[in-house]
C-alpha cells in the first residue's frame, strides 16, 4: 500500500515516518503518523500528518527553508523538542507541540558569531555537458559586492545540495577546506554536485564540474584567473583528475586521492582487511568490471598515466596511517609531478589516518591550506614550507609557517 498516495514522487518530497515512541514495538494503526518531509529540488524540510490505511494523501504542518534534526517527542504529553538550522543559523534547540504552530527557541548556542564576517549560500542551477540539470550550492561573502571580481574556490564530492541548510563551524579542518573560514576571508566557494556514468567517473567529474563552474563565472564576480578546486578521498581522485584535463584552476589541492586504479584495485583497506577490488567492480569508483575485463577503463579514468599534461600547482595531503586509500597513491602522484618538474607539496602526517583526528594536525593542515590557496589566488608571499620544504628530519623541530620576503 502506498501510503502517501504517490504525492512524494509527484512533488519530489522524500516522505520519512518520525518516531514518536523510541520505546514502541509495532506501529499502532491509530496513532498519530507523522512524517518527516524534505522537497529534494527546493531543498525545504518539515513536518505532515499521514494515514497508514493509504486512504488519506499526507497534510502539510510545516514546511520552512530550515534543517530539523533531534526530533524528540515527550513520553506522556504532546510536547516536542528538536534543533533547526541554516547556514547562517546554528541547531539551535527549540521547544513546541506536535501542532508545529508555536516552535520557541530556547538555545543561544552560538552568539560569537556575531561578531564574525560570516556569508550566505543560494542554490545553483546548471546543466552538464550532456545536457543534464543538476544543483549546487554558492557561498558568498556576508559583505559581498556584485561589481568586485571575487577568487573561487570549488570543493566537491557526490552530491551536497541537498545539505544547503546545514550549519558549518568554522573549525580546524580534517582534510578538506573549511567553508566558512575562506567565505568569511573572502573567497566564493562552490560546491556543483556530480552525476556518474558507469565506467566513466574522472570524466563524469568533468562534465559535471567544468560547466557548474563556467556558469558562475557567467555571471560576473568571479576573477576568473584565480580559481582553485579541492577535495579529499574520493574528491581527491576527482581533482587529480581534473587538472590532466585542463589548466583553468591556478591552484588544487588533493587529500588521499587514488591516482593508479591499476595499482590500487589489488590492495586492500587496511582499517579492515578487505580487498579493494569490491570498490572498483560494484562501488564508489563505478568501474563496474574487473581490472582484466575493463583495462582500458582503468588506466584512462586514472590521473597518473596523465600526469604530464598537469601544468596546475597541488598541494598533497595523504597520511601514512591511512585505513582507507593506500598511502602509496599519494606518493605515486607526489613523485610524478616532481618527476615532471611541475610544483607540488606532499604533507604527510606521522600516524594520522584517512582523516586527521589530533586537533595540532588539524590546525596545521588547516593553516598551510589557506597559505596555499592566498599564494596562488591573492598573491600573499608564499610560505618558507613552500619555498624550502620541511624534510622529514625537521619535523616537530619547526613548521616553518613564516612567510618568505
Amino acid at each position: 500500500v502506498n501510503i502517501t498516495q504517490g504525492m512524494g514522487r509527484k512533488e519530489s518530497i522524500v516522505f520519512r515516518r518520525q518516531d514518536l515512541d523510541r520505546e514502541e514495538r509495532s506501529i499502532d494503526p491509530k496513532a498519530l503518523l507523522l512524517l518527516a518531509a524534505f522537497n529534494e529540488q527546493t531543498k525545504d524540510a518539515g513536518f505532515y500528518t499521514g494515514s497508514i490505511d493509504g486512504k488519506a494523501v499526507p497534510k502539510q504542518i510545516l514546511m520552512t527553508s530550515h534543517s530539523y534534526s533531534g526530533f524528540t517527542k515527550a513520553k506522556d504529553a504532546d510536547a516536542i523538542l528538536l534543533n533547526r538550522s541554516t547556514y547562517l543559523e546554528n541547531p539551535d534547540v527549540f521547544l513546541g507541540d506536535l501542532s508545529f504552530s508555536n516552535l520557541t527557541k530556547v538555545s543561544n548556542l552560538n552568539p560569537q558569531q556575531a561578531t564574525v564576517n560570516w556569508g550566505s549560500v543560494e542554490l545553483v542551477n546548471y546543466l552538464t555537458n550532456g545536457g543534464d540539470p543538476l544543483q549546487g550550492l554558492l557561498y558568498k561573502p556576508e559583505n559581498f559586492d556584485p561589481n568586485k571580481k571575487y577568487p573561487l574556490m570549488v570543493y566537491f564530492y557526490e552530491r551536497n545540495s541537498d545539505g544547503i541548510h546545514r550549519y558549518r563551524a568554522p573549525a580546524p579542518s580534517a582534510s578538506t577546506i573549511n567553508i566558512p573560514f575562506f567565505v568569511s576571508n573572502d573567497y566564493l566557494v562552490l560546491v556543483p554536485d556530480i552525476k556518474y556514468d558507469l565506467g566513466l567517473p574522472g570524466p563524469s567529474a568533468y562534465n559535471c564540474i567544468i560547466p557548474a563552474v563556467q556558469s558562475i563565472v557567467s555571471r560576473g564576480f568571479v576573477d576568473s584567473d584565480n580559481m582553485a578546486i579541492q577535495g579529499q578521498s574520493w574528491g581527491g581522485y576527482q581533482v587529480a583528475y581534473l587538472i590532466t584535463q585542463t589548466n583553468m584552476f591556478k591552484a588544487a589541492g588533493a587529500g588521499a586521492p587514488v591516482v593508479n586504479m591499476t595499482s590500487a584495485y589489488g590492495g586492500i583497506r587496511w582499517g579492515t582487511g578487505m580487498s579493494r577490488m569490491f570498490q572498483y567492480e560494484q562501488t564508489q569508483s563505478r568501474i563496474g568490471g574487473t581490472l582484466w575485463e575493463k583495462p582500458i577503463y582503468y588506466l584512462e579514468n586514472s590521473p597518473l598515466f596523465f600526469m604530464d599534461r598537469v601544468k596546475t600547482p597541488v598541494l598533497i595531503m595523504h597520511n601514512d596511517a591511512d585505513g582507507s586509500v593506500p598511502w602509496y597513491q599519494g606518493i605515486e602522484m607526489f613523485m610524478a609531478l616532481k618527476r615532471l618538474n611541475q610544483p607540488a607539496w606532499l604533507l604527510q602526517y606521522n600516524g594520522e589516518d584517512h582523516n586527521l583526528v589530533q586537533r595540532k594536525n588539524r590546525k596545521d593542515l588547516s593553516i598551510r591550506l589557506s597559505q596555499f590557496f592566498d599564494h596562488y589566488l591573492n598573491g600573499a608571499p608564499a610560505p618558507l614550507w613552500m619555498t624550502e620544504g620541511l624534510p622529514a628530519i625537521e619535523k616537530g623541530k619547526t613548521l616553518k609557517y613564516e612567510l618568505s620576503n
